[in-house]
């Protein structure tokens, strides 16, 4: 029962309740509860507010509701995505995630954590890069021979350049594949440009149109999209309610649906992640990562091709629905961020260690050779490390640490792990692999945190690689050929083996 309150003597009433371990910590360290106060309006309206957010929460109270609900709920209604919801989007959201606030809370947020929502990024994708500032626009240079680069032209650009015809829209997040572009709108509209087809076929069938401006994805347009990935068959949206949707693959063997190769329609991910939300997507070349968020935890489904063991089940055989890989309860590790390259896959757990499977050639599973792993197996030469962060390409990978520093590993070509490892032997590789996690040195002259690695995640293309740091600096090296890192090279250079500072405005 909500307590009697005489409006002829005051109008605010004080409840103390401990503090929620879901909820951060209150900002006065020496307090060991949280207020919230019920405020009556005149009329003796009540309307909801908590003392830990200094605002007014905007929605009257509800009893049934304890106290640390009530403040989940209006840390929620704060949520970019959740904003714009209605009661029953909101209610079905709720019920998706488990039946409580805290729980959506939690799933909001860790979508947040996985994809820079709402933060500056930048996307090395296949010869052409995107970045994205805090504030939404998005900027692009590098091979433009599809028109991926979207400024209405085909001309490469080595230079970052602002999309000027998406003034007014505010861009949240970003995906570059071979010859295409996709962002996401603040309001869950998808823009794509580049090659028209989402997916191609499996002997190397193109959509013969080419976009060069960004147009609204119209096959999308009642569905409100968070995330995009992409394959090299296949494109992926994540949906703001954590459902999957997937378009082209041509196999109902591959991805659970049966569909032409160059098909636009989205089709849902079904099976066992039917009626669990899934906060990240991460695509390979033959297949999908989803982690998932449960009332229980989260944990990690994939599906695709299994070739290599990079599906992470203990087997190289596909999957054409998605499927829990079980071995990180064995590990008794709770993933928060997964990154899938083009042969292998990684993932952060909350506890800070880096698991790897796959495909292991250029020693790019970090686990001092080169074998498969088809589970995944903890790096252990990252013991000491407290991993935030892992970005994974064509047989490489990077790990982010807690306190900003990136350790790399894998093939290499071209410059992009940040060694600037010397001479180039008879065969052709400008550069040594690395089999073992090794401490990027180049970036430790930032001075400066990094938060985020994106390096090209393709069979195709020299791969480049981006550092962007906490006050949204971008730093780039690797391959530079087609003007994918957005710095001057010199005459006859084709790469950078140090890491160069982009001249572009992030904030």
């Amino acid at each position: 029962m909500p307590p009697r309150v005489d409006h002829r003597a005051f109008n605010t009433i004080t409840l103390p309740i401990r503090q929620s371990p879901h909820l951060p910590p209150a900002r006065d360290a020496s307090a060991s509860t949280t207020s919230l106060l019920w405020k009556c309006k005149p009329r003796g309206v009540p309307v909801a507010t908590c003392s830990f957010f200094r605002q007014p929460a905007h929605f009257a109270p509800d009893y049934e509701l304890s106290l640390a609900e009530l403040a989940a709920l209006d840390m929620c209604q704060k949520r970019a995505i959740f904003k714009p919801m209605t009661i029953e989007q909101r209610l079905d959201l709720k019920e998706k995630c488990g039946g409580s606030w805290k729980l959506v809370l939690r799933y909001l947020l860790a979508g947040e954590a996985c994809s820079r929502r709402e933060k500056a990024q930048a996307i090395a994708g296949p010869g052409h890069s995107v970045a994205v500032t805090s504030k939404g626009a998005v900027y692009s240079f590098g091979s433009n021979s599809s028109g991926q680069l979207g400024h209405g032209t085909m001309d490469e650009g080595s230079r970052p350049c602002l999309i000027r015809s998406l003034q007014g829209i505010r861009i949240i997040h970003a995906a570059a594949g071979a010859g295409r572009t996709m962002l996401i709108s603040d309001a869950g509209r998808v823009y794509a440009f580049g090659k028209d087809s989402f997916g191609e076929a499996e002997y190397g069938v193109q959509g013969n149109k080419l976009v060069t401006t960004p147009q609204l994805v119209e096959s999308l347009k009642d569905i409100f999209v968070v995330q995009a990935a992409i394959g090299n068959f296949f494109t992926a949206v994540l949906s703001r309610e954590g459902r999957v949707y997937t378009f082209s693959w041509g196999d109902e063997n591959k991805l659970g649906h049966q569909t032409e190769p160059n098909d636009l329609e989205p089709h849902p991910l079904l099976g066992a992640l039917e009626n669990i939300p899934v906060v990240q997507i991460a695509a390979g070349y033959c297949y999908l990562l989803a982690l998932a968020c449960q009332p229980g935890g989260m944990s990690v489904y994939s599906v695709g091709c299994g070739l290599g063991g990079k599906l992470g089940h203990g087997t190289r055989t596909d999957e054409k629905q998605p499927r829990l890989i079980e071995q990180f309860q064995t590990l008794n590790l709770q993933p928060v961020v997964v990154a899938a390259g083009a042969w292998h896959a990684a993932v952060v757990g909350k506890d800070g260690r880096v698991c790897t499977w796959g495909w292991g050639r250029y020693g790019c599973l970090g686990h001092g050779n080169e074998d498969c792993e088809s589970v995944p197996k903890v790096v252990e030469a990252l013991s000491n490390v407290k991993a935030v962060h892992v970005a994974t390409g064509d047989y490489t990978t990077f790990v982010v640490s807690d306190d900003g520093d990136v350790y790399s590993f894998g093939c290499g070509e071209s410059s992009s792990l940040g060694h600037n490892r010397a001479a180039a032997n008879e065969q052709g590789n400008r550069h040594t692999n690395v089999l073992s996690p090794e401490l990027v040195t180049s970036l430790k002259q930032v001075n400066e945190r990094v938060v985020q690695i994106s390096l090209t995640n393709s069979i195709y293309w020299n791969a480049h690689t981006f550092a962007l740091t906490e006050s949204d600096k971008l730093y780039a090296f690797g391959a530079g050929d087609k003007g994918q890192l957005g710095v001057d090279l010199v005459a006859d250079q084709t790469e950078r083996a140090n890491p160069e500072r982009v001249d572009i405005d992030l904030s």
